[in-house]
């Protein structure tokens, strides 16, 4: 057995790339539209699995967009209650959440103990990011922020 991927839903392709690509990091490995079907799956992947992406077609996060039509507007999706999150270890915790805020992304878990922090994208999906090798030295602003929301 081998894990593939992940597909996640969502309501603004553009809004919901943007988040992954460009707020959070990952990379487009490929492409795929339907037009029979009237759909689009976009497969991404993290930096550092993009050899093995390429190669196996995993790890990956598979985003599907259902194109809309007068019936389906694609306005807003609800994430089941049996969905948890998807994990992404990062070199720094600091670093990207405070990429992240300048990006606009709500910190929902700052990273109170350098070791873990949580954001959702704009399909309400929760991402944990997890500090890579020991917990970061707790420090300010993070540890004394506020969780917002849920995760």
């Amino acid at each position: 057995m081998q894990y593939l991927h992940t597909m996640i839903r969502s309501a603004n392709l553009e809004k919901t790339l943007d988040f992954f690509i460009n707020k959070i990091g990952l990379q487009e490995v490929k492409r795929y539209d339907n037009e029979q079907g009237k759909f689009t799956l976009v497969f991404l992947c993290a930096s550092e699995d993009l050899d093995i992406a390429n190669y196996n077609q995993a790890p990956m996060i598979e985003i599907t967009y259902n194109w809309p039509d007068k019936d389906n507007k694609n306005e807003k999706l609800e994430v089941g209650r049996s969905f948890g999150h998807i994990a992404y270890r990062v070199k720094n915790i600091y670093q990207m959440c405070e990429k992240l805020m300048k990006e606009g992304v709500t910190i929902n878990r700052p990273p109170k103990d350098g070791y873990m922090a949580f954001v959702k994208s704009p399909d309400n999906i929760s991402i944990e990011l997890l500090q890579d090798g020991e917990p970061l030295e707790p420090q300010e602003p993070w540890k004394s922020m506020p969780n917002i929301g849920e995760w």
